[in-house]
């Protein structure tokens, strides 16, 4: 029992990976799928800055008695994925409001009825 509450990082990042992906999934919405998209890619960062932190680790600056260090590059791959993650979103809505534009609606079962509408006429 104490391993599973010792592990209580892994269960937020799957609780929120589970989360991100039934929004994606199961919603019309194109702005909650892009919200869930956002939860999902979260997660995934939470998971990879834990995994990059060791328990009484410092700074890797080197000293005379070796120690153990926490990896730097974690959180600057990740720092460099939240921002591209950011520039992701923020195409992703503005082609939103082209479609909104050309279509009146978000929803994606609406502009899909509206193309077969297109294709049959």
């Amino acid at each position: 029992m104490n391993t599973i509450l010792g592990l209580y990082n892994y269960w937020i990042v799957i609780i929120l990976m589970m989360a991100g992906l039934y929004i994606l999934i199961a919603r019309y919405n194109l702005i909650k799928k892009i919200i869930g998209l956002s939860v999902f890619q979260t997660s995934i960062f939470y998971l990879y800055i834990t995994m990059g932190k060791v328990d009484g680790g410092t700074a890797p600056i080197l000293l005379d008695e070796p120690a153990s260090y926490s990896n730097p590059l974690v959180h600057v791959l990740i720092l460099t994925a939240i921002v591209v993650g950011v520039a992701t979103t923020a195409v992703a809505l503005a082609l939103i409001v082209r479609i909104y534009e050309s279509y009146d609606t978000i929803e994606e079962d609406e502009i899909k009825a509206i193309e077969m509408q297109e294709q049959d006429s």
